[in-house]
């Protein structure tokens, strides 16, 4: 009898361990929720209404914007070309088409003018997920905005400073 609640103590106690040892499977996605990387300031709406357009290219009007400073000299690297058509943490689709970017803490909408330390080429590009993963990089952006402003032929990464367009 006791060897028979021994074996069953032991039979649940595997299966509790391995119900807690799924987030090291290699297969495992956790589920999450916008409320993971969404804060109560962030609109979604505001979002939703950042178009194409809103987006300002490389050009001579960069000078004219009305920026602050926020970082110089940070590393910038961009995203891999398979993360196309995943959402990302403000729920936009990402493409690597549009100007925008990755920062760990600004908000999501803010615009974000990136120039190259090298040749002071800027672009700007719209906050609208959360990265990079990486102690070293400050930002993550898109792989347009990133060879429009790259001197090395798009090899990454790159140093960068960093305005905040107000």
């Amino acid at each position: 009898m006791k060897k028979n609640i021994i074996i069953v103590a032991f039979v649940l106690l595997i299966t509790i361990l391995v119900g807690f040892s799924n987030e090291s499977k290699p297969g495992f996605v956790r589920k999450a929720s916008l409320y993971d990387t969404v804060k109560k300031k962030d609109s979604l709406r505001i979002l939703d209404s950042i178009k194409k357009s809103d987006s300002l290219k490389v050009t001579d009007s960069l000078a004219n914007l009305k920026t602050k400073l926020y970082k110089k000299n940070v590393e910038a690297s961009h995203y891999s070309d398979k993360l196309n058509g995943r959402r990302t943490a403000s729920g936009q689709v990402f493409s690597n088409k549009k100007y925008t970017a990755a920062h760990k803490t600004l908000k999501f909408g803010t615009k974000v003018k990136v120039t190259n330390l090298a040749n002071k080429k800027s672009v700007v590009v719209t906050i609208n997920d959360r990265g990079p993963h990486t102690r070293k990089r400050e930002v993550d952006m898109a792989k347009r905005p990133f060879l429009d402003i790259s001197h090395n032929n798009g090899r990454s990464p790159l140093r960068v400073s960093l305005e905040i367009v107000e």
